[in-house]
């Protein structure tokens, strides 16, 4: 090959690579859960964990129950252990992430009401994290950048980071996080990195503490007025701070022009929106999430909102969608039966096409009717590196794959392939 060419080649993949990094390797939440930040306390999230289980005691009690409102298939013995894994969870790590909500969920007060907030939430937020009682991911989001709410917006943020730092001091929780409500410019993003970083200086944060996450949720943000999509434009406009990119079914179909009792997560309007994002975003190290089911599971309609929420989950899921947001505690038990029936109905399958695939060394394998090759190794392994996060697989299941917990926790597929040729 002349040298020019393989010079060109050269940068030319590694342009590639700087912009397709792939999945980050960092744990991802099955769910975003919001709620306004006038309710927030700092032990709400075993709170919610302790009414999600009373909803599920009074309304499925037993596996059968559960197994009947969900339509779940599989038998008795499967439906038991979803139950009871589901209830463990519920136990021990109720909630996994916990947006503090000053937009939708809060709605618009004089600004002494939300300067008071701002500080308060952040000094409950302060005494959750030395109490232990925080979530895995927390954050804050705030009001849209618009021209009406832009200095209100930023202010919150700002007062909320600030307050919080000071009462730490300086040290914000794990996997904190702004979420960005209503984009419709890159714009938007850059000016809250800009906020971030100045807040970062002036509290002596470490650099990028503050991520960033973003509501996608305007025809504006799928496609922009030039014809291309500026998903990827947001997303580098947030100078790295950027962590995910979240549905918003509601805003987005009602600005589509679709009726209020058309606006639901299945929607095909819906799902073309979330293809572009899955697209626009894939191999970027952006986590993806869906939006929230609407249909409350409260008396006397319980398992009716459960089935909606269920089906709901499960549709993201198959479609490629690990994340959504809940909006009322008795959702849990339907978000984790959802994730956790979804890896567990799969893994038989799955354990044998990895097995087989790995114990080949990546030659392409017929597993029954279907034919694996190596791109579908990383695939495979992903669905076991994302049920064990979920906590839906335990890491004895997922050894029955032939892999060991350390080339699971590697999160690559050809890393354990050269890793094994190497012995």
């Amino acid at each position: 090959m002349p040298r020019a060419t393989a010079t060109t080649l050269r940068k030319a993949n590694l342009a590639v690579a700087r912009a397709y990094p792939g999945e980050s390797g960092e744990r991802q939440p099955v769910h975003t859960v919001y709620g306004g930040a006038h309710l927030f306390r700092s032990d709400l999230a075993p709170k919610l964990g302790a009414v999600a289980l009373k909803a599920l005691d009074e309304h499925a009690p037993d596996a059968a129950s559960l197994a009947n409102a969900l339509g779940l298939e599989g038998d008795a013995v499967f439906a038991q252990v979803i139950r009871d894994r589901v209830v463990a969870k519920l136990r021990r790590e109720p909630v996994e992430d916990f947006r503090v909500d000053f937009e939708d969920g809060y709605g618009n007060r004089p600004d002494a009401e939300e300067d008071a907030h701002a500080a308060s939430v952040a000094e409950l937020m302060a005494a959750g994290l030395t109490a232990g009682t925080l979530p895995p991911f927390v954050g804050i989001r705030i009001k849209p950048l618009s021209a009406e709410l832009q200095a209100r917006s930023l202010r919150t943020l700002e007062l909320f980071v600030t307050a919080l730092a000071r009462a730490t001091p300086r040290r914000l929780p794990p996997n904190f996080a702004v979420t960005v409500p209503k984009l419709m410019t890159p714009v938007h993003v850059s000016t809250v990195a800009s906020a971030c970083e100045a807040l970062e200086r002036k509290l002596k944060l470490p650099k990028g503490a503050i991520k960033i996450e973003l509501m996608i949720e305007t025809p504006q943000s799928i496609l922009g007025p030039d014809g291309t999509s500026p998903l990827r434009s947001f997303v580098e406009a947030g100078g790295g701070r950027v962590r995910g990119a979240h549905f918003g079914t509601y805003d987005y179909t009602a600005l589509s022009g679709i009726t209020a009792s058309w606006q639901h997560m299945r929607h095909q309007a819906c799902d073309f929106a979330k293809h572009m994002m899955q697209v626009a975003l894939a191999q970027s190290g952006v986590f993806l999430s869906d939006g929230a089911t609407n249909i409350m599971p409260v008396p006397p309609d319980v398992h009716r909102a459960w089935k909606i929420h269920f089906e709901d989950v499960r549709h993201s899921l198959v479609n490629g969608f690990y994340q959504g947001w809940d909006l009322h505690p008795a959702q849990l038990p339907t978000r984790y039966a959802a994730v956790y029936s979804f890896f567990l109905s799969a893994r038989p399958a799955a354990t044998v096409r990895l097995r087989n695939f790995v114990e080949k060394a990546a030659q392409a394998t017929l597993v029954g009717d279907v034919f694996d090759d190596a791109a579908t190794g990383q695939g495979l392994l992903n669905f076991f590196v994302r049920g064990l996060s979920s906590g839906a697989l335990t890491m004895d299941e997922a050894r029955e794959t032939g892999l060991s917990v350390e080339e699971l926790q590697s999160r690559s597929f050809l890393q354990i392939l050269e890793n094994r040729k190497r012995r």
